[in-house]
């Protein structure tokens, strides 16, 4: 991390200092939000609304610098999270795509620790088992991705999955759920800061569910530009079920499905 020496008095100074930290830029994020989430947990350490007590010791311990940085990026996801969207996924979404390509690559953005890239990666080996599929999942919180790359999870991420899935595709033992190494060869992990980064291209699906709802609008419009110019001619963008994409003529983009955009 990067050190910064200074007086923290107003919400503003602090977003500079954190980004000169941690390189996240709170701008992008909806004031009032983030100013909230701030304040909870800097009241449950402490800290009442002391700036600069709070980003001094952001600078000197790692471990609070990592819990406050995980409760930024909400990190709350699980296996199969909402099941409809899946059951779209899975009976209209894939055979659309297969219809013109026979292999597909997919990106799973702001993919936490891996759960949702892990959740495809079964749908695809379950339910068609002669497509070759790689995945890419990013995040920028690098304390989730390395949990992503061990794939190994808890009893509560599995709420909505199947039984069934479950005893096919991850080995149990005290509780804790390692991924099938089938499944998890097809998928990489990277790290990545989806407002500044560049993006790879070529995608024939893209998912980013439960992400930009915290964005600013005009983040949100430059991020969903972005993704478009990601996907190949006739791939999808999948959002969450909280996002309605209402500038999606402007971007090229059909709706095939609730939540589902064709470009």
């Amino acid at each position: 991390m990067a050190y910064f020496t200074g007086t923290i008095t107003d919400y503003s100074k602090f977003v500079q200092a954190f980004h000169s930290i941690s390189g996240l830029d709170l701008n992008f994020y909806k004031e009032n939000q983030m100013k909230r989430r701030i304040l909870n947990f800097m009241s449950q350490r402490g800290y009442q609304e002391n700036y600069t007590d709070f980003i001094r010791n952001l600078n000197q311990d790692q471990v609070l610098y990592d819990a406050f940085f995980k409760h930024l990026t909400i990190n709350v996801t699980q296996f199969f999270r909402d099941v409809k969207q899946w059951d779209i996924f899975r009976e209209t979404i894939i055979p659309t795509l297969l219809k013109s390509r026979s292999s597909l690559r997919i990106w799973s953005a702001g993919c936490s620790a891996g759960q949702e890239a892990c959740t495809m990666g079964i749908i695809l080996t379950e339910y068609f088992p002669n497509v070759n599929y790689s995945i890419v999942g990013s995040d920028i919180d690098t304390n989730v991705l390395k949990q992503a790359q061990c794939g190994v999870y808890d009893e509560k991420d599995f709420a909505s999955t199947p039984p069934k899935l479950i005893d096919k595709y991850f080995t149990v033992q005290n509780k804790r759920y390692q991924i099938s190494q089938n499944i998890a060869k097809n998928i990489t992990y990277k790290m990545q800061n989806l407002l500044t980064d560049r993006f790879e291209r070529s995608f024939d699906l893209i998912a980013c569910r439960n992400v930009v709802i915290y964005f600013t609008d005009d983040a949100k419009d430059t991020l969903y530009k972005k993704f478009t110019d990601s996907l190949n001619p006739g791939g999808i963008l999948f959002t969450g079920s909280t996002e309605h994409l209402f500038s999606k003529g402007q971007l090229g983009l059909n709706t095939v499905s609730s939540f589902f955009y064709q470009k």
